[in-house]
């Protein structure tokens, strides 16, 4: 087995165990260490991560490909329970009327192939998916758990994150998505 291919897996076994945790993300509250999942405003104004991704027609993208309206962007894989459970509240995000853009990039190893089955058999095929299978994005952007949201603005710098899953349409994903005009939005 190939060096890379032992980190990879590696990686994706040390992210699926701090990912797949059966405890609720907390609400709008101060992340902790001990807790870390939450909003976090840390890392605002830095760039997104410059890694080549596979976007939803398979073909090679970057981030800074969205540059020029803000972006959420959720890191997520199939074997993430609590990614799954969110990715129909972010398809819902990504289809109101003037909404913003939702990319759900998966940290999935398996082929793209694979990822677009599970979309269709649970019925996201609305939503826009990029593949990351070398799960280059979660470790550019220092995503350790699974499911994590990234804000960037229309210049492609990074508002806040949001470790852990959400429910995108509910209130406290209302506010933080109402933080938009601030992010380059209008």
């Amino acid at each position: 087995m190939s060096i890379f291919r032992t980190a990879a897996l590696l990686l994706a076994l040390g992210l699926s165990v701090a990912a797949c945790q059966k405890q609720e993300a907390p609400t709008n509250k101060e992340t902790s260490a001990s807790d870390p999942r939450g909003i976090h405003r840390d890392q605002a104004g830095k760039p997104a991560p410059d890694v080549e991704l596979r976007d939803a027609e398979d073909e090679p993208a970057t981030l800074a490909d969205a540059k020029g309206q803000p972006v959420l962007v959720n890191i997520w894989a199939t074997w993430c329970a609590p990614c799954v459970k969110e990715l129909p509240t972010l398809q819902a995000v990504a289809k109101q009327k003037g909404g913003i853009r939702v990319i759900a990039v998966s940290q999935d190893v398996a082929p793209r192939g694979s990822v677009d089955a599970f979309l269709e058999k649970n019925r996201l095929t609305d939503l826009e998916v990029w593949h990351d299978p070398r799960m280059a994005l979660s470790s550019a952007s220092g995503a350790q758990i699974l499911p994590t949201t990234i804000l960037y603005d229309a210049q492609g710098r990074e508002v806040w994150r949001y470790v852990g899953d959400l429910d995108w349409s509910g209130e406290e994903a209302r506010k933080l998505l109402a933080e938009l005009p601030a992010a380059g939005r209008g």
